[in-house]
C-alpha cells in the first residue's frame, strides 16, 4: 500500500565538481553562517558596532557551534560509547575493530545553544565591551535562521527522521532504512549509489521498496516552523521597541525554539541518550524543559534601560 504523496526520499550526496564533492550537509552550514553574518553585518551597522568586531564574533560563534554541538551529542546522547573511546570525541576516526575514518557523527542542538551562550560571555566582556544579553538579544535571530539550515541538512542525509505514519506528509527514507552494504547486498548492485537508485526507481525491486517504512519528515517539520521563529525574532528587532527590552527577544528565542522542537519530538524516532532512566519524555524534550523555563524567566524580567 502506498502513502498520498508517494515520497521516496534518495538523494544525492551532493553537487559533484569532478574533483571534488560539495556535500549539502556542508553546504547548509556554510549557508547558514555566511547569512548569519550577513544579517550580524546589518545589525552592527544599525548600533554603530565596529565590523572588525564582527569577524571576531564570527569566529566565535562558528567554534562555539561546532564544538558545543559535538559534546552536546557526546555527553547528551552517547556518553556510554565515548566514555570508552575518548580519542574519538575530538578526532574523526574509528580504532575498533578496525580502523575507519567517520568524520564527526553526531551534533546536538542543545550542546550548540548552551555553548553560544557561555561563549558570547567571553565575547561581550573581552571584544564587544557591552552587556552579555546585548548580544545575545542580537545573535539569536542569525541562530534562529541557521537552524533552518540546520535542519534542512538533515533532511538531505536522511537523518533524525520521525517515527511511522499513515499521513500525507509521510516519506519514505531509502537510506535511513538500507545501509550502503545493505543496498549493494539486497540489489547486488556493486556501487552503492547505484543500489539505492535501483531501490527507488526500478520495479524489479518495488518489495524493497514496500519494505522501507513511511515516516514523519521531522526535519522539515522542525525547518518550516523555524521560519516562523525567525521572522518573529526579525520583525521584533527591526519593527518594535522590544530591543530594547534587555533579555526580552533572547528570552522569545528560547521559548519558541524550544517550543518547537519540544513538539516535534513527540513524532521523532529516539535518538538515545537518558530517556530510558527518565521515562515520560525523550531526551530532547528533557533538555528542551530548561531553556523554556530560563527563556520564560528573560521574558517577564525584561525592563527598558533608563536613559540618563
Amino acid at each position: 500500500m502506498t502513502h498520498a504523496l508517494n515520497i521516496v526520499w534518495n538523494p544525492s550526496e551532493g553537487i559533484d565538481l569532478g574533483f571534488f564533492i560539495v556535500r549539502y550537509y556542508s553546504l547548509m552550514f556554510v549557508i547558514a553562517f555566511g547569512l548569519g553574518w550577513y544579517i550580524m553585518k546589518h545589525i552592527f551597522e544599525r548600533e554603530g558596532e565596529s565590523i572588525e568586531k564582527l569577524d571576531s564574533l564570527f569566529i566565535w560563534t562558528v567554534l562555539a557551534t561546532l564544538i558545543g554541538a559535538r559534546l552536546g551529542h557526546v555527553f547528551f546522547y552517547d556518553w556510554e560509547y565515548y566514555r570508552n573511546h575518548l580519542m574519538e570525541i575530538v578526532l574523526p576516526f574509528r580504532f575498533s575493530p578496525s580502523f575507519e575514518f567517520t568524520g564527526y557523527q553526531g551534533l546536538a542542538s542543545h550542546g550548540a545553544a548552551i555553548s553560544i551562550i557561555v561563549a558570547m560571555y567571553f565575547y561581550s566582556k573581552n571584544i564587544l565591551k557591552r552587556p552579555q544579553l546585548w548580544i545575545l538579544d542580537r545573535v539569536v535571530i542569525p541562530v534562529a535562521s541557521g537552524a533552518i539550515f540546520v535542519r534542512l541538512g538533515n533532511f538531505f542525509n536522511s537523518e533524525i527522521i520521525g517515527h511511522e505514519t499513515t499521513s500525507a506528509f509521510g516519506i519514505k527514507f531509502i537510506k535511513d532504512h538500507f545501509s550502503p552494504m545493505d543496498a549493494v547486498n539486497a540489489t547486488q548492485i556493486a556501487n552503492p549509489k547505484d543500489a539505492y537508485t535501483a531501490i527507488a526507481t526500478d520495479p524489479k525491486f518495488a518489495t524493497l521498496l514496500e519494505q522501507v517504512p513511511v515516516r514523519h519528515p521531522t526535519q522539515l517539520y522542525e525547518a518550516f516552523c523555524y521560519v516562523f521563529v525567525f521572522v518573529i525574532l526579525f520583525f521584533m528587532y527591526w519593527k518594535t521597541e522590544k530591543r530594547n527590552y534587555t533579555g526580552f527577544i533572547f528570552g522569545m528565542f528560547l521559548v519558541l525554539l524550544f517550543s518547537v522542537r519540544f513538539v516535534v519530538e513527540s513524532v521523532k524516532e529516539s535518538q538515545g541518550g537518558f530517556e530510558s532512566s527518565l521515562g515520560l519524555f525523550s531526551t530532547g524534550q528533557w533538555l528542551s524543559i530548561p531553556f523554556i523555563l530560563i527563556g520564560l524567566y528573560f521574558i517577564f524580567t525584561a525592563e527598558k534601560p533608563i536613559k540618563i
